[in-house]
């Protein structure tokens, strides 16, 4: 008996390679798999499907991981306005933790003894992909045959056209990965420190010219509504919101970061609606949150963002922090105003009854409601107290002769 294989697949380049060669070369009886993280139209899934039953395998199976992605992922991601140096949503970084999980469950489910990714050796991919693999089915052996071959894009397309595989491969010069919370988009530009991307690289063009308002309703921290119109659950609102916001070019970007094994990465993306919903939420809570729950956010966040970039999901500290970040949003109730423009948009305000800026207590740099000048006076003495005792006790003594002392 042949044995049984189940290869993440996604219908790309690479992963067309692994079904050739696993079937053809290795002669593995091949179980393709993909894992719908809110990127594919059911159109676009009938094609993978096509695709991979013409290349040789034995079974194809789509898991549609959308709406767990979100609830057990990006909601967090939201939480804690993640953006990695500043920059990067981990629109691709974080959907690959959930399709990892979802391979090896799948793996688990049909009792196969391999599973293949067609990572290459020089991303983050291959360790997120392999370190889930051996945490969740350490049973199960990994085979990835770009990374053990080591082959170039260009080799790739050869041996694809040389076992008369049609595909457009002007397109597969590109890696483009499309999930809900963005497009990664890496080729030969993202390969240099100086270059950017071609307009004709970005998967959607520019159309919209006008500038548009738009009203962002959030509850609890999670996006619900749109210009008014509700939606039942968070991933609708982020679909309908990339396809108002994406053709105005924002949320496009080429993110430079350090990578899990050591060296430099550079990729492009595309993620108008991440990108419009945390600079929405973060202001929003800017206004409704303390200055140290703020702080210790920031700082969560941040760790939270890195680890789950580098693929550690699974680590039971997320869950703690999962955790401090839900009760965070018990008051990020409101609507936040943006104008969107080409290329960029602005966030203009925010509505929210649990609204801290109230002149109830006073006006910021005008007027206070709430304390006399009295008040202020006895309070910027106690404040600065310590450092007043300090400054008292260790006062510098004046140099002998009165001599200067040398500045180095």
């Amino acid at each position: 008996m042949k044995k049984k294989v189940v290869l993440a697949y996604s219908g790309g380049l690479d992963t067309s390679f692994c079904c050739i060669y696993l079937t053809q070369d290795l002669g593995y009886e091949v179980h393709s798999v993909i894992v719908n993280t809110g990127g594919f139209s059911d159109e676009e899934l009938k094609g993978v499907e096509e695709r991979a039953y013409k290349m040789g395998v034995t079974s194809h199976h789509v898991v549609d991981e959308t709406k767990n992605f979100y609830d057990t992922c990006v909601r967090f991601l939201i939480y804690g306005n993640v953006l990695k140096n500043n920059t990067y949503p981990l629109s691709v970084s974080a959907e690959r933790v959930s399709q990892a999980t979802a391979i090896a469950n799948y793996a688990k489910e049909i009792g196969a003894e391999f599973v293949a990714h067609g990572s290459t050796g020089a991303g983050n991919d291959q360790v997120r992909f392999d370190m889930i693999f051996n945490i969740l089915v350490p049973e199960v052996k990994i085979i990835t045959p770009i990374r053990d071959l080591k082959l170039s894009r260009e080799e790739e397309i050869q041996y694809l056209k040389d076992h008369g595989v049609e595909m457009n491969f002007e397109k597969a010069k590109y890696s483009i990965n499309k999930g809900i919370w963005g497009t990664s988009v890496g080729g030969k530009e993202t390969l240099t420190s100086n270059l950017g991307l071609p307009e004709e690289a970005w998967p959607t063009q520019v159309t919209e010219s006008e500038v548009k308002d738009l009203v962002l309703e959030f509850e609890k921290g999670e996006l619900v509504g749109i210009n008014g119109e509700k939606y039942d659950h968070p991933t609708k609102a982020i679909q309908a919101l990339q396809a108002i916001a994406q053709p105005y070019g924002i949320g496009r970007d080429i993110h430079v970061g350090d990578t899990i094994i050591g060296i430099k990465g550079r990729v492009g993306f595309e993620a108008a609606a991440p990108m419009l919903i945390i600079k929405a939420h973060h202001t929003l809570e800017k206004h409704v949150l303390t200055k140290w729950q703020l702080s210790w956010k920031d700082q969560l966040s941040a760790f939270y963002g890195n680890w789950l970039h580098e693929g550690q999901f699974h680590d039971p500290i997320m869950r703690n922090m999962e955790a401090f970040l839900s009760d965070t949003q018990a008051n990020v109730s409101g609507k936040v105003f943006l104008q969107l423009h080409p290329y960029r948009f602005q966030v203009v305000g925010i509505e929210s009854d649990h609204d801290l800026m109230s002149n109830k207590f006073g006006s910021y740099g005008e007027m206070n409601n709430s304390w006399s000048g009295e008040d202020v006076k006895g309070f910027s003495k106690i404040f600065g107290n310590q450092v007043m005792i300090y400054h008292k006790v260790n006062a510098p003594q004046p140099p002998e002769g009165g001599a200067q002392i040398a500045q180095d």
